[in-house]
């Protein structure tokens, strides 16, 4: 399985949707578990994006699929970034 990083942002709906419906966002993630993508981390922050996810999926083409079908409801905007852990990393270089 690969890691990725998700940066979402919301739109205005997707903002009106959080405040009205705070755990909207765990719904969110059993339907990526159906997709299987597993969260790892989940963190809200401060700037240009609002959440940040580790998520585990088993290829690039889930993560596609997973932005079209959450970026299609019109309420949050994704980007997915590919990730290697960093003793992975090290190994990779090392060769």
């Amino acid at each position: 399985m690969a890691i990725y990083v998700i940066l979402s942002k919301l739109t205005d709906d997707g903002r009106k949707t959080i405040k009205e419906k705070p755990h909207r966002i765990f719904e969110v993630n059993k339907e990526l578990e159906a997709m299987g993508i597993k969260v790892l981390q989940q963190y809200a922050v401060l700037g240009p994006y609002d959440f940040v996810n580790i998520v585990e999926a088993p290829d690039n083409e889930t993560i596609m699929k997973m932005s079209i079908e959450l970026g299609a409801r019109g309420t949050v905007e994704l980007m997915s970034l590919p990730a290697q852990r960093v003793d992975d990393f090290l190994k990779i270089i090392s060769k």
